[in-house]
């Protein structure tokens, strides 16, 4: 039963349309209040919880700062450069499948340039806050890609819909983002960056997506 219900993961995880616009679970569980557990190996939307827009990205640089990859938030749902697989950092015995647990330090990969969710102290573009890239590939990776996950409220692992902040190990800054909009780099899109005061623009919740069943063992 778990290798069909993994093998049916795998399945809807290399089929999906990501221009679908539907949410997907690959998990066969019903969603609860609180949602689908999110497991790491799952490749989710990061919906900004004001302005509603997808956590985003896309092979194109910022044209000033650390020159990396950009980052922004888009304003629609259908978008193939929306998603993000969960993923452990290197070292830990996490493995896909696991629930990601409040207060994990994990890391957030691009599905479609497999570069990895970074900052760092270059200043963003817009507000001169700290600066939110796509860095790496597959086989590189530092800390400057390590997040802590910090669940709102009283919930123990992440879950579908459920209130996070992402913050960044390495410079305290929360995944943040505003109604401040690109002219140039990605026309009507957000500024996405890091600040380090907890604010409400700084909460985020897992939207559409392929949700990986909960390995009975991380239980």
């Amino acid at each position: 039963m778990a290798l069909g219900f993994f093998c049916l993961a795998i399945f809807l995880y290399l089929s999906l349309d990501p221009d679908s616009g539907y949410s997907t679970s690959a998990s066969a569980a019903a969603s609860g209040k609180e949602g689908v557990e999110i497991t790491y190996g799952s490749a989710i939307k990061l919906m900004h919880e004001k302005t509603k827009v997808r956590l985003h990205s896309h092979d194109v640089p910022y044209g000033s700062g650390s020159g990396q990859q950009s980052v922004t938030g888009f304003p629609g749902v259908v978008d193939s450069n929306s998603y993000w697989i969960v993923k452990p950092v290197s070292g830990t015995t996490a493995k896909q499948g696991d629930a990601v647990k409040s207060g994990a330090t994990i890391r957030m990969q691009h599905m479609k340039t497999r570069k990895w969710l970074h900052s760092h102290l270059h200043a963003s573009p817009i507000s001169g806050n700290l600066e939110v890239s796509c860095f790496g590939d597959d086989t590189n990776s530092d800390t400057g890609d390590h997040w802590k996950l910090i669940i709102e409220g009283s919930g123990k692992t992440w879950k579908q819909d459920q209130r996070v902040r992402l913050q960044h190990i390495d410079t305290s800054g929360y995944l943040h983002s505003h109604d401040k909009k690109y002219q140039r780099i990605a026309g009507g899109q957000q500024e996405v960056c890091g600040i380090r005061e907890k604010k409400a623009d700084n909460v985020w919740l897992a939207a559409e997506g392929v949700y990986l069943p909960v390995n009975e063992s991380s239980k």
